[in-house]
């Protein structure tokens, strides 16, 4: 049941830090903050901010996909300490996440690369690329 729960908390983590600085992100962010209601006014507000001020992070950062790699981790305990502190919203965050990972594949993304003369592009859109050169380990 744990692992259900945290499966759950860093799947909507992944929607909501996946959502910022795109198209999507005032509905992903309106369906987080829908869910932080039931837990008063202030908590509400609260998050609104801080939802706010991580999405800046994100659009201003030279690299946004490390800046939403970076905020992971704090949205998935966010979101696993809501669901442990009102267990009813399971069904909500579950209908966030299904909701939004279908749009988020949807958005088109696009990469242009470009070697000169003897130049070597290595490049990755998603994750992490390991490069290995002629003796190197």
């Amino acid at each position: 049941m744990e692992q259900e729960l945290v499966t759950l908390a860093e799947s909507g983590a992944a929607v909501v830090v996946g959502a910022m600085a795109t198209d999507l992100w005032q509905s992903v962010k309106d369906g987080t903050l829908a869910m932080f209601h039931r837990l008063g006014r202030d908590r509400q507000r609260t998050v609104a901010e801080q939802l706010d001020r991580n999405a800046e992070l994100v659009r201003d950062a030279d690299r946004p996909e490390e800046a939403r790699r970076a905020l992971f981790a704090f949205w998935a305990l966010e979101l696993a300490a809501l669901i442990r502190q009102d267990p009813e919203l399971r069904p909500e965050l579950a209908g966030l996440v299904d909701e939004f990972r279908g749009e988020q594949q949807r958005l088109a993304y696009t990469q242009n690369n470009t070697a000169h003369d003897r130049g070597t592009v290595y490049a990755v859109q998603h994750g992490d690329q390991r490069v290995v050169r002629n003796g190197d380990s």
